[in-house]
């Protein structure tokens, strides 16, 4: 499924969820795994390597012996993972993280990029959880490969993935995401769940749609699931097309749950379309910190 992954991490427990997926996806697929890990946020007012510590909220000069140690702490925080993976290597780079990471994705161009995510609400460590959101969210926006975000366990991939949601906002950013998720179907053999939410939320000032229009709005979008995609599913015998109303992301964490899906597939932007296509576009952020299961985010440059 995947030859070459990276693994962007702040070493830790954030990311410990996103960890176990990626070196299991790592295994699994006999993948070359990368871990990244960018040492801190450069500070502003020094020069040189000087970097905030991720977790002290120090400053620190980056030279070779804080490199070192970084790299020590990062071999014993994974150090059971290490034990077991034959094609992983480590990597710390210095500067601005979501900057780091990207340049990581264009140099080595991985199959997949594996992040973690917290909503920051119960955990501590208030600093890391908001670093880490910011910059997961500008990966995913602008990478060119998938980024594939856990926030929360993951125990079906223990056993590997058979259940994939797509969820579609009809824009040429989710037909890349459609293919991507269609080609992972046809090479685990599994079933694919076609989903679209429609928005219950009212414009500014408007009022709510009666029940009659939005029972007709939900026929028409399963009409235009069917005539746009499935004529492209060549090879996917096992799947379903399903129609929700109401809060989108709301919708996609539920439905995700109730087909105890593996993986939810979507884009990442949407610039043009209807109101709902773009305000799907901006739930995904909320998708992406609830979901149970792992989100693969495709942006819409993907080659």
């Amino acid at each position: 499924m995947f030859q070459k992954i990276l693994f962007a991490t702040s070493a830790t427990e954030i990311c410990d969820h996103a960890a176990r997926v990626a070196f299991n996806l790592a295994r699994q697929c006999n993948a070359q795994l990368t871990v990244l890990h960018v040492l801190g946020v450069p500070s502003r007012g020094f020069g040189g390597q000087t970097v905030m510590d991720i977790k002290t909220g120090e400053d620190v000069e980056a030279d070779d012996d804080y490199k070192a140690w970084v790299l020590e702490e990062l071999k014993v925080h994974y150090a059971k993972q290490l034990a077991e993976a034959d094609k992983t290597h480590l990597e710390l780079a210095v500067g601005a993280p979501h900057r780091e990471v990207l340049r990581k994705i264009r140099d080595d161009k991985p199959d997949l990029v594996v992040m973690g995510n917290s909503a920051g609400g119960e955990d501590p460590a208030i600093r890391q959880n908001i670093m880490a959101g910011a910059t997961l969210h500008r990966v995913a926006k602008a990478s060119p490969s998938p980024v594939m975000v856990v926030a929360r366990p993951a125990a079906s991939f223990w056993g590997g993935v058979s259940s994939i949601v797509f969820v579609t906002d009809f824009t040429k950013a989710s037909d890349t995401a459609f293919t991507y998720a269609c080609q992972l179907a046809q090479e685990i053999d599994g079933e694919i769940h076609l989903f679209h939410p429609v928005d219950l939320r009212p414009p500014a000032m408007d009022a709510l749609e009666g029940q009659d229009t939005i029972e007709q709005k939900i026929r028409e979008t399963r009409k235009r699931i069917h005539g746009r995609y499935v004529a492209h599913m060549e090879g996917i015998a096992d799947y379903s097309i399903e129609v929700w109303e109401g809060i989108p992301y709301v919708e996609i964490v539920k439905f995700a749950r109730e087909k105890q899906a593996d993986l939810i597939v979507m884009a990442h932007q949407t610039q043009t379309g209807d109101r709902d296509d773009i305000q799907l576009g901006r739930d995904i952020e909320q998708v992406l910190i609830r979901s149970s299961c792992p989100v693969i985010s495709v942006n819409k440059t993907m080659k």
